[in-house]
């Protein structure tokens, strides 16, 4: 039987998969439009009209916009388009030593962020 996601798979999936490869096991999975782009279970990533987009939060994110990637805006939000906590990864994407820092960046951004999600849920009632 074929896999429903397999025939609908962006190439920029396999391509994105391919460069963060050496962060872990990586895998893209189809959502909202896009694919999100795991490391474990952690979300380093997205792709959004072929275009990878990395994790940031309010450590990383200085480097990307000195660098001038730009962040990934939601357009179809209820109140408009929203500015999302990923930047655009530099390219190629197929240079790791260039992509290793925001690659890492990334992934440690999404690992504060995993760790502060299970934080709140484990928290006990008041």
């Amino acid at each position: 039987m074929c896999d429903p996601e397999d025939m609908t798979r962006d190439p920029a999936a396999d391509r994105a998969e391919d460069a963060l490869a050496p962060l872990g096991p990586v895998h893209a999975r189809a959502m909202f439009g896009g694919h999100g782009v795991f490391v474990d279970d952690a979300m380093v990533g997205l792709l959004a009209d072929g275009v990878l987009y990395l994790k940031v939060d309010d450590r990383t994110r200085p480097r990307f916009e000195a660098a001038g990637l730009e962040a990934f805006v939601f357009a179809g939000g209820r109140t408009g388009p929203m500015r999302m906590s990923f930047h655009r990864a530099p390219e190629p994407l197929e240079d790791w030593e260039s992509l290793r820092p925001w690659a890492e960046a990334a992934l440690e951004a999404a690992s504060r962020a995993r760790e502060a999600r299970r934080r709140r849920v484990r928290r006990p009632p008041a």
